[in-house]
């Protein structure tokens, strides 16, 4: 997986992480580092009620989503690689629909933090004040594990060769979009337990990370799709129950 589309992918995705670790550093860390506009890139976590506050989300959001899910689909672009001629132009068109999906979902995502933000639901960082939300999208996150869809996407996510086989003729930049859509299916309940463990929580970020990789692996991930949906439907009632 050399060249050097590999190297600006790779450096896509270290840059959007390094710029979510400067926009979650505590305010006693940011007067002590030496990090130039982390004022700025700390405003991008508040929700302020006007459309210059909805963009800066909106921004957040797509940092996020490049942080996050990039790495989850590295192995369905180095698939798709394999099966190219000209790897440099088809790969960057590949990348481009997926990532644009995931700029689509990135506005549907601030949309409704603002409104749950308005609706005193949300912090002004996008934490979750209700237990009753909290418990809400835990057991939504939960039930979805068990749903036809979320197999349906997942297994086209773990089967790339088979997935890009069947759409080859329509180009890298559909294929992208496809395989965006796809996972998209696969991690939307996921990415929304933002709300829950923090949408600027380094932490959480990484371990749902780590989770919808190894979820994508075609023999590992079937053994935890089901088991992290239990796991998560437990978590509802407790979450519940000792917040209220």
């Amino acid at each position: 997986m050399g060249g050097a589309h590999w190297l600006a992918l790779y450096a896509l995705i270290l840059g959007a992480w390094g710029l979510l670790y400067a926009m979650a550093l505590p305010a006693a860390l940011r007067e002590g580092a030496v990090i130039y506009g982390t004022d700025f890139l700390r405003s991008l976590c508040i929700v302020t009620p006007d459309a210059a506050g909805f963009a800066r989300i909106i921004l957040m959001w797509a940092l996020m989503s490049a942080a996050m899910m990039a790495p989850t689909a590295l192995p369905a672009f180095a698939t798709y690689e394999d099966l190219g001629h000209s790897a440099k132009t088809r790969l960057g068109a590949l990348v481009a629909g997926y990532l644009s999906v995931w700029l689509g979902f990135s506005v549907l995502a601030a949309g409704a933090q603002m409104a749950l933000f308005n609706a005193g639901l949300l912090t002004a960082f996008g934490d979750s004040r209700s237990g009753v939300l909290s418990a809400a999208l835990l057991a939504l996150a939960g039930a979805y594990q068990f749903s036809p869809a979320k197999e349906a996407c997942l297994s086209k996510c773990r089967r790339p060769l088979v997935f890009f086989m069947a759409h080859w003729d329509e180009g890298p930049l559909r294929n992208g979009l496809r395989l965006g859509l796809v996972c998209l299916g696969c991690c939307w309940a996921l990415m929304a337990l933002a709300f829950v463990g923090g949408v600027m929580n380094l932490a959480f970020m990484g371990l749902a990370t780590v989770i919808m990789v190894l979820e994508k692996l075609p023999n590992l991930g079937r053994y935890l799709t089901r088991p992290l949906g239990v796991v998560l439907l437990c978590a509802a009632p407790w979450v519940l129950f000792t917040t209220i």
